[in-house]
């Protein structure tokens, strides 16, 4: 089923089911979007422009997001945690007379239970711990270990320093598997990179 969605269309920024993103809004017409959300649904879509240029065209698959926390500030900005809820697939943008962009997608329903196999997290694990080695980040790794797979799969596409098309790959994945297997491909081609070079685009 098809519904209308207020985007908030930000290169770089994916945000999954089930994850948060926090969010500084200081132009006027995403206060107004935020304003608009906020006597509706609290609900605010999240979806990378093709390029960082005005009206670019937009990716096929977005997530939308409800507003959580959010703190309004005296002149007007906004800081808030958008929850996501549900990827979508854009149909068509349509021609509004709001200053933010709006469009007609439709809701994903994605697997919710689905797990990965126990070789497949092993591997994944096995392959973040290297990819984090390389790249000198400090991370927990038993609480690493203590998550279930959908946020641990969903958290590191959505946090992982990769390009936004890269990023967008990630989100578009069909399935928990499928995203699991692209991101390990993604780490071994990132984890080849110096990290203190500029990282490289798979585009």
């Amino acid at each position: 089923m098809s519904t209308r969605l207020s985007i908030f269309p930000l290169p770089g920024a994916v945000l999954f089911p089930g994850l948060q993103l926090p969010l500084h809004i200081f132009e006027p017409r995403y206060r107004a979007l935020v304003g608009d959300a906020l006597v509706r649904d609290r609900k605010i879509a999240m979806i990378q422009p093709q390029r960082s240029i005005e009206g670019a065209p937009l990716y096929s698959i977005g997530c939308v997001g409800r507003i959580g926390e959010i703190e309004a500030m005296d002149d007007g900005r906004y800081n808030l945690i958008l929850e996501g809820e549900a990827r979508f697939k854009l149909v068509r943008e349509l021609d509004v007379a709001t200053a933010f962009r709006q469009v007609e997608g439709e809701l994903i329903e994605d697997d919710e239970d689905e797990v990965l196999s126990h070789a497949q997290r092993g591997g994944f694990e096995r392959e973040a711990r290297e990819f984090a080695d390389s790249q000198g980040y400090s991370v927990d790794w038993d609480s690493v270990e203590r998550l279930d797979d959908q946020s641990l799969i969903n958290g590191v596409s959505q946090i992982a320093p990769f390009d936004p098309a890269s990023k967008q790959a990630l989100l578009e994945a069909p399935s928990l598997s499928a995203r699991c297997e692209l991101l390990v491909q993604l780490m071994q081609f990132f984890g080849r990179s110096d990290p203190s070079e500029e990282i490289t685009t798979l585009q």
